[in-house]
């Protein structure tokens, strides 16, 4: 069951300045995330 929706390279350039900061913790692959 595959019902991952991958956003595009300029999609992602739009949303990057609203993820939050890494402090620490090196941060998860954000659009593996997004995907679901």
């Amino acid at each position: 069951m595959s019902d991952l929706y991958w956003l595009t390279d300029e999609q992602m350039a739009r949303l990057e300045p609203y993820f939050p900061k890494s402090h620490g913790r090196p941060r998860v692959d954000d659009r593996r995330v997004l995907s679901g």
